[in-house]
C-alpha cells in the first residue's frame, strides 16, 4: 500500500516539475526580447511569475527527490509480508496435478483347484 502510494506521488511530482520547467522562461528569452521579441514576458509580467515557478519548482523538485529515497530504501529492505500478486495467486492456484501412482497389472487367478469328493464307506 505504502509502494504504491509512494509511486503515485512519484508520477505526479514528476509531470509538475516537467510541466512547471516547460512553462518557465528559458534564461535566453532575454536575449531575444533585445531583438524585437518582447512579448515573451507579457503573459505572466517580467519578474512575477518567474519567482514563483521557480519556487513551486523547487518545491516538487524536494518532493522527487525524498520520495526518490524513500522509494529507493522500500526496494532494498528485504519483504517479510507476503506480498500477492497477480501472477504470484496465479501460480498458486494452478499446481501441477500429481500422477497417480501406476497401478500393477493384476495377476490372472486361476480357479481354485476342486476339492476332491471322498467316497462315502
Amino acid at each position: 500500500m505504502l509502494l504504491t502510494t509512494l509511486t503515485i506521488i512519484q508520477v505526479f511530482s514528476s509531470l509538475g516539475i516537467v510541466a512547471l520547467v516547460l512553462l518557465q522562461r528559458g534564461r535566453g528569452a532575454d536575449a531575444g526580447a533585445g531583438f524585437g521579441a518582447g512579448a515573451s514576458g507579457s503573459v505572466f509580467g517580467a519578474r512575477g511569475a518567474t519567482t514563483g515557478l521557480s519556487r513551486l519548482t523547487a518545491v516538487l523538485a524536494a518532493v522527487f527527490m525524498i520520495n526518490s529515497l524513500a522509494l529507493a530504501w522500500l526496494g532494498t529492505r528485504p519483504n517479510t509480508a507476503k506480498t500477492e500478486t497477480l501472477l504470484g495467486e496465479q501460480s498458486s492456484q494452478i499446481t501441477p496435478a500429481s500422477a497417480p501412482a501406476p497401478v500393477a497389472p493384476l495377476a490372472p487367478v486361476a480357479s481354485p483347484a476342486p476339492e476332491p469328493v471322498i467316497p462315502a464307506q
